[in-house]
């Protein structure tokens, strides 16, 4: 099964790139992930393709228009129908959406698939978002120009987890979040790293020991150490999910945080 997204946007260029550069674009290549493009300004009227207009009541900006977002949308439905997709959710990228998270993600790469609107201009008009929008997400208390990099960033979040995109099939596993927790440092070669300054800094000995469950426990203090530390939020959260074993919280307990 693929997962297909339609795009909704304004600037269908910005997308053209990124599925020919990375691991990620085996999947692009394979149609494990199909994204299709859909210009905006195809759908609008008149001689200037205008997709938005003055808001009511005052204030600044430009609000995106209803009808030629309409008329998008039923452009997808038509070419989903014809080609045996499902009805897709539309998903909208908006300030006042519910935060992307891993567990999200995971869920959309075993979907079918979404229709991402991007959005422009001062915001959409209510009335399109109220009849078609099923999801609204947010990539963080920050303000974008638009939804396009929104978009790239779940479409990427998404396809790298697909089968075969990762050499590794199990690098996605020790991702941060994947388990509730920030991930672990990580080292490579050399084993020993000289300085500017002279000093030698070491690569933490445990990880050249082979003690391979030696090795997972220092990964599992290191994780929830750092997670302690920068976000303290998922540590509860982890805890009332009662995913944080005995010898996890007498760790904890003793950091002294």
């Amino acid at each position: 099964m693929s997962v297909r997204f339609d795009v909704i946007t304004l600037f269908p260029e910005l997308f053209a790139p990124f599925q020919t550069v990375g691991v990620t674009r085996r999947a692009f290549e394979s149609k494990a992930v199909d994204v299709r493009l859909w210009q905006l300004r195809d759908h609008a009227e008149g001689v200037y393709r205008r997709v938005d207009d003055r808001p009511f009541g005052g204030g600044p900006g430009m609000v995106m228009l209803v009808e030629p977002l309409v008329r998008a949308l039923a452009a997808i439905r038509a070419d989903q129908v014809s080609t045996g997709a499902p009805k897709l959710p539309v998903i909208m990228f908006s300030p006042a959406g519910k935060p992307l998270t891993q567990a999200r993600v995971q869920a959309l790469s075993q979907s079918p698939g979404a229709v991402l609107l991007c959005g422009r201009y001062e915001g959409v008009d209510q009335r399109f978002i109220d009849a078609h929008v099923d999801e609204e997400v947010s990539m963080g208390d920050y303000v974008l120009s638009g939804g396009e990099l929104p978009a790239l960033a779940l479409i990427d979040a998404v396809t790298r987890l697909q089968p075969g995109v990762l050499h590794d099939a199990a690098s996605h596993e020790q991702d941060s979040f994947s388990d509730g927790l920030l991930d672990c440092p990580h080292y490579s070669r050399p084993e020993v790293l000289t300085l500017p300054d002279g000093e030698s800094v070491g690569v933490p000995p445990v990880l050249m020991s082979g003690h391979h469950a030696q090795i997972a426990r220092w990964r599992r203090e290191q994780q929830l150490a750092i997670t302690a530390r920068r976000r303290p939020d998922l540590i509860e959260a982890a805890r009332s999910r009662g995913e944080l074993s005995k010898q996890d919280e007498h760790f904890l307990s003793n950091l002294g945080l």
